[in-house]
């Protein structure tokens, strides 16, 4: 499994989840990418979760199609301190999801 941390997602956040493969948008030099482009950049490259704080990210995209998994942290802001809590329940998650879904983790 290979998760991709969005742009919206404090890089920080990446050392929380270090038993994973994960990378940033800004490490793989996509930065700016429209969702749409991240997503075929993401499976070319053997990518099967992102990991957002995006909650439009289902609306606006075939995420079915793409066969990516997203895990959308639900937070009231995208700060680490808001996102920190979420984490347990967020691993959780990343190791359940399934290609093709969207689980939010948090929020009420």
């Amino acid at each position: 499994m290979r998760i991709l941390l969005d742009e919206c997602v404090p890089r920080p956040l990446k050392r929380e989840l270090i038993d994973y493969e994960i990378w940033t948008v800004v490490e793989m030099g996509w930065s700016g990418k429209k969702n749409g482009a991240l997503l075929q950049l993401m499976v070319q490259e053997g990518f099967t979760i992102l990991l957002t704080t995006d909650q439009n990210l289902r609306y606006q995209q075939n995420l079915q199609q793409a066969g990516v998994a997203v895990v959308v942290l639900m937070a009231p802001s995208n700060r680490l301190p808001d996102l920190l809590p979420l984490i347990p329940d967020a691993r959780n998650v990343l190791n359940m999801i399934a290609p093709g879904e969207v689980i939010e983790v948090g929020g009420s």
